[in-house]
This record gives C-alpha cells, structure tokens and sequence, in this order.
C-alpha cells in the first residue's frame, strides 16, 4: 500500500508540474507531446541501479541500456546490427575479434568514448558481473582510440550477442561505488532523476550521435499491477503493463498492445532420476498430448502462442521442433510403450504408476494455472499428476527427479545451451538431467563456428538432425507449452515503435526505442 500510495502521488506531481507551453493532443493532455510516462512492475527496478557491471541491461531481463552505447545491437529479426561499432572480425581459431568503432562519440560528460573504454569496460564487467557468464573472455585490448581486441579462453561464435548488451562506461569517470546512481553514458537518453522504489526519470541526450530522439523525457513509474491498472484508469500513465488478469477491461481512453514473445514456459522431463520420465514414451506422449491452443485461450485469454522450443521464431530455431495436438498418437504411444491403463483411469507399466508431481514456483499465478491446466490434460492421457507450488530454494533440486514449471527465453542461443548441454562435473545438463553427445558436439560446433550467421545451422542440428535431437522425434526431454505475450494498455494516440520479439521478463524491452515512439492526433 506504501508503494501504492507513493506511485500516486508521483504521477500527481508529474501532471501538476506541466507547466506552460505545452502541446495539447489527445493522447498527453497534460504534458508535452515529447513526453510520456511508463509504467513497468517493481522488479524492473534495477536494484543495483545502472552500471553495466552490476547487470544493467543483462541478467534476466536484457535490454538495450538505454543510458550506454554498446558496440552492437539486435535487429528487428534478432540478427546482429552495429551501434558503436562500425566492423568486426574474429579470427580463424575464433580466439580472436576485433572491433573497430565509431570516432564521434562523446560521453555525457563531453569526454571522447574511445576503444580504450571498451575495453575498460569490458575488463571491468568480467572482474565484477555476477549476472552475465564472461568466463570466456580472457581479456580486452584498446590497440589504438577507434580499435579493441577481445581475446577469448575459448571460441564463442555468438560474442556479438553479448556485444548488444553491454554498455560502454567512462574509464576516466567511473567508480563502481557511485556509478549505478549517476551513470555517465553516451546513449539515447540520460538519468536526471532516481527516486528509488517509486520512478526514474530520462530525458534525451542532446550530444547524441544517431538520430534525435523524438522522445525528450521518459518517466517511468515502478508500481504493483493493481496500481497500474489504476495510474490507467486515472488516465496518469501513457504506457502500463498488465497481464492477462486485466486483458477483457476497457479503461477509456485505452487500447491493448499485446506483443509476442519468446518468453515460454515449458516442463522438463528428468531422463533419469524418475521412473515415469525416463521413459522416453512418456516424453513424446506428453508432448503430443497437450493442447497449446486450449491454454491459450482458457489460461492466457488469448494472449500467446503456442512454444515448441525454448527459441521459437529466432533465427537459430529448427521448424522441426512443432508438433500437432494429436491425443490419440499420444494414447497409441503410451500403450505401444507398455503404459496400460488401470481401473482407476491410471496406467502402470511393471508395477509403476504413471504418477508425476509437477512442481510450480509459488506466487506465480500463470504458472499455477498453467501447471493445473496440464495436469487436467495429462489425467486424459491416463497420466495422474499433482501440482505443488515451491519457492526457488528448493526448485532447482527438486527439478532434478521432478517436472518444473519453467520461464525461459533469449535473445541468445546460449539458452539452447545452458538447458541441454551436459555439464563435465555431473554428465548431465545444468536443469534436469538430459545428456546426448550428438547434441553436445552440434552447440560445441555452434561455438567454434567462425562465422556467425552459419552457427545457426548448427544450433538447428542440435534440435534436430533428422536422426536425433531434442524434438518429438529425438529425446525430447523438455516440453514447452505456450509463449506469454506480454500486455501494455496504451494510451489513445501514443504510437509505439513496431516491437522486436520479447525476451523473458515483462519489463525494460518494451522500451528499447522509446526514442521511436510519438503522438498522433
């Protein structure tokens, strides 16, 4: 309520303090039209504030930092374009890449950005982050001002992926003690104000290199859902997200933008560890058996789409991974693999009942419902499960022998990698225990690869070669459901910028070009 009331009352003060000049239309009245106000929830507020170092911009919910330039950026079909770089190459062996970049920008401060803070930056991002993996970095070099060399401990064909959210720092003005709260940058927009707990406020950088921002100053309000959907129905906010809870109301004023994702849930399938599971015709009968559609509708109102893969639609994904709903092949499945159905509707294979527990993380209202949903399908299969929700510090365990209601999704093919690829201390994969060589060697391949568009294949190979992978036809030791579409009420008249696709975290990519966005009367 604390939070409520303090998120109210800042919206009060931003439309009170419109002074003179502005320009009326409908869609701000009470502001200019170079103006608007976001609301995202609390946990998009970056805790440590905004230094690359501590995660801003990466971490679960990547995003262009906004504040920084990077040196490359995602473009719309999540290939690889430049911001502050002008060329790249890596070399044969793939230890190697070599960035040259652009010699007219400044930092905020009025300081030349040079090659020499790349690579403090980067130096500096792999001594601190705890958020982003730079173990393959060994180091950076600025060989002169427009030229740095990153030299790696291993192949990574897809380091320009991790070039896309890294925010290039000031080495002569920065201290990681003060820099979160007052950041120097040379990106679209500047940190004029933090109230913690309650707003930030941007305003466009006016020594910015690219073009203008048509966008001069962005708020944007941290509040609970309900109280967003309040600032909406006040009329005090101009973007806010929401969820499907609130997706059939039709606050005046407002329309629903509902923008596709990657951000899926899914279930892994322990191959070991579980009697039920490991059974690989379990796995392709659950996979078969469930109706995407159906959780669309009836748990997502229909803001979705169904998730084959944990990558659906980027350009590393393999159209192999889509199945078709089809029960019976999936009853057909069951009982060709010895799964026979007992009198309490039930079915046991050598004295094995086909009971699972499926395991949701607690306060996670779609994931609960997602998890109940499954289980009614599952039941129609002959399979019992119940659903238990469970907080983080025991979910990652008891995913190893249980199925778990996951959320994944990336702008980077390294998820591919941390869900499926064995690690050397267990044999198995990171999240639930899966091993194939094959596909370890396509994702190792993938890494080694010299060039980067031509990974893609390999990476698509490791869902499936047309012998084996990850797919129905392969081991499929995960299963996903839906993808989340994620939901903003817009105001009237705000025309945002065409969306890429979102990754997981409904929070900072909805403003990636806020400095696109405009007023139409």
């Amino acid at each position: 309520m604390k939070r409520l009331l303090s998120c109210l009352l800042a919206l009060a003060l931003i439309t009170g303090c419109a002074g003179g000049g502005t320009t009326s239309t409908p869609s701000a009245p009470d502001r200019p039209s170079d103006e608007v106000v976001v609301v995202m929830g609390p946990t998009s507020e970056p805790e440590a504030g905004f230094d690359p170092a501590f995660g801003w911009g990466a971490g679960e919910h990547v995003h262009e930092p906004l504040i920084q330039s990077t040196l490359t950026v995602t473009n719309a079909d999540l290939t690889i374009g430049y911001d502050l770089a002008t060329d790249l190459s890596v070399s044969d062996d793939g230890l190697t890449w070599t960035v040259t970049i652009r010699d007219d920008v400044t930092f905020t401060d009025g300081e030349a950005l040079t090659a020499e803070d790349v690579a403090f930056t980067y130096n500096t991002v792999k001594a601190t982050s705890s958020v982003n993996d730079f173990t393959m970095l060994a180091s950076a070099e600025a060989v002169d001002d427009t030229t740095v060399v990153f030299h790696m401990t291993t192949p990574y064909s897809i380091w320009p992926y991790t070039m896309a959210i890294v925010g290039i720092v000031p080495a002569h003005a920065y201290d990681s003690a003060t820099y979160g709260s007052a950041p120097i940058g040379s990106g679209r927009y500047t940190l004029v104000q933090w109230d913690r707990g309650e707003q930030i406020i941007l305003a466009a950088n006016p020594d910015y290199y690219g073009e203008s921002p048509k966008m001069k100053k962005v708020t944007i309000l941290f509040m609970e859902e309900d109280a967003a959907f309040l600032a909406v129905q006040a009329g005090q906010a101009d973007l806010a997200y929401t969820s499907a809870t609130y997706a059939d109301q039709s606050p005046k004023g407002y329309s629903l933008l509902s923008c596709e994702s990657v951000d899926n849930r899914g279930v892994n399938l322990p191959t070991q560890g579980n009697p039920v599971t490991a059974d690989l015709a379990v796995r392709r009968a659950i996979n078969l058996g469930v109706d995407r559609e159906e959780m669309i509708q009836n748990v997502l109102g229909g803001h979705g789409t169904p998730a084959y893969s944990v990558c659906d639609k980027l350009p590393w994904y393999n159209p192999a991974s889509e199945v078709a709903y089809d029960p019976e092949e999936a009853v057909r499945l069951l009982e060709e693999g010895g799964w026979t159905l007992g009198d309490d509707g039930v079915r046991v294979k050598d004295g094995v009942r086909a009971e699972l527990t499926l395991l949701y993380s607690t306060g996670d209202s779609v994931r609960q419902a997602l998890a109940a949903d499954l289980s009614n399908q599952l039941s129609v299969l002959g399979i019992a499960c119940t659903i238990e929700g469970v907080g983080w510090d025991t979910a990652y365990d008891r995913a190893l022998t249980s199925p778990l209601l996951w959320g994944w999704g990336a702008h980077n093919p390294m998820e591919l990698y941390n869900i499926y690829h064995s690690m050397p201390d267990t044999g198995t994969a990171l999240y639930s225990p899966y091993a194939n060589p094959a596909v370890d060697s396509y994702m190792d391949q993938a890494l080694h690869c010299s060039d980067l568009e031509e990974s893609y294949a390999l990476w698509q190979k490791a869902q499936w070669d047309g012998t084996t992978g990850v797919t129905q036809d392969g081991d499929i030791p995960w299963v996903w459901l839906v993808n989340v579409n994620h939901l903003y009420w817009v105001r009237d008249g705000l025309q945002v910028a065409d969306q890429k696709i979102h990754p997981h975290g409904h929070g900072w990519s909805i403003v990636n070009n806020v400095d696109q966005w405009s007023y139409v009367s």
